[in-house]
């Protein structure tokens, strides 16, 4: 089962620099940039991290916004 991560979409409608997220949620620029690139999936806990802080600036989003399955 695949999964298309959309974050990319969603920072730039926040106007949130990639870079800038990844430090406030405490993960590696490059980590980061693999998950946004849809070369890997997060683990749990930085899932949980990102969209913790994604539904702080945007209380309407829902994970399925964040990640869709293919």
């Amino acid at each position: 089962m695949a999964y298309k991560c959309r974050l990319k979409l969603i920072l730039a409608e926040m106007e949130i620099k990639h870079g800038e997220f990844a430090e406030q949620i405490g993960i590696d620029k490059s980590s980061f940039s693999s998950i946004v690139n849809n070369k890997s999936l997060p683990s749990f806990e930085t899932l949980y991290t990102i969209v913790e802080e994604l539904t702080k600036r945007n209380p309407d989003l829902k994970l399925g916004d964040i990640w869709r399955k293919e």
